[in-house]
Parts: C-alpha cells; structure tokens; sequence
C-alpha cells in the first residue's frame, strides 16, 4: 500500500511538473470583433505546442522569432495575393508580431475586421521578446 501511494505521489508530481501554463492573453475588442494581446512568454509556451501561423508583419525587415512562418507587411495584410498565404479557415490560429507591437496592432484589427476569430498580438513585438531573453534570427 505504501508503495502504491509513493508511486501514485510520483506520477502526480511528474504531471505537474510536465504541464505548461496555457496562454490565455488579453482580449482587446476591436469593431468586428476582437483579438488577444499575449505576452513573450505566453508566445514562448505556446511553442510546446505549435498549432498556429506565426507572422511578421514588421516593415522594414529587421529580424524574426525563430520559427515564423511568414513575413507580411502589416498595410499590405488585406491583399488578396497576402490573404491568400494565411489560413482560409479564419478561425485558425494567427499569430501577428512586429518591432514594437503597433504595426501588428493595426494588422490584428484589420484582419478582425475582415472576419478573423482567432488573431493574437505579441504585445510589445520583438522588443519584449529580446527583454524576456528570447533569441531572433
């Protein structure tokens, strides 16, 4: 019996040790509807997992977040030869970031707009990416 509890005890522990903070962002409503801000290490942790497109939208080129998956500039975004590279389901996952975080603000509102369920913005973009200690490329 002692064993099993030890071993039981052991599992739990492992379980939670393994588990990883979902990122759950911050809801900015927008006419159209609505998108979520994330944090650097909510984007991070959500790399454990990747299930969405990650997108540059910064102009002029001045790096990437390992593992983006496109480069847009955010005032061309709602171009039909650039819509066409993003999912056509719009309600899979978006990730947008640029340098600071405005260029990929205004290209999350544009997209909400354009019917997007499921836009998020690195808040801050890859300033607070590097300020978290997060590598570019």
């Amino acid at each position: 019996m002692k064993k099993t509890v030890l071993v039981l005890l052991a599992l739990i522990l492992l379980a939670a040790c393994q588990s990883q903070p979902e990122a759950t962002g911050e809801v900015v409503s927008v006419e159209g509807g609505s998108y979520k801000n994330i944090s650097a290490d909510e984007l991070n942790s959500m790399f454990k997992n990747k299930d969405f497109v990650l997108v540059n939208v910064h102009i002029p080129f001045a790096g990437d977040i390992p593992n983006a998956d496109l480069s847009i500039h955010y005032d061309q975004i709602t171009e039909s030869s650039y819509l066409s590279q993003l999912p056509a389901d719009k309600n899979d996952e978006i990730v947008l970031y640029c340098r600071s975080g405005r260029m990929s603000q205004i290209a999350s509102e544009k997209l909400v707009g354009l019917g997007y369920t499921n836009i998020w913005n690195l808040r801050g973009g890859m300033d607070v990416w590097e300020q978290a200690g997060y590598d570019l490329k």
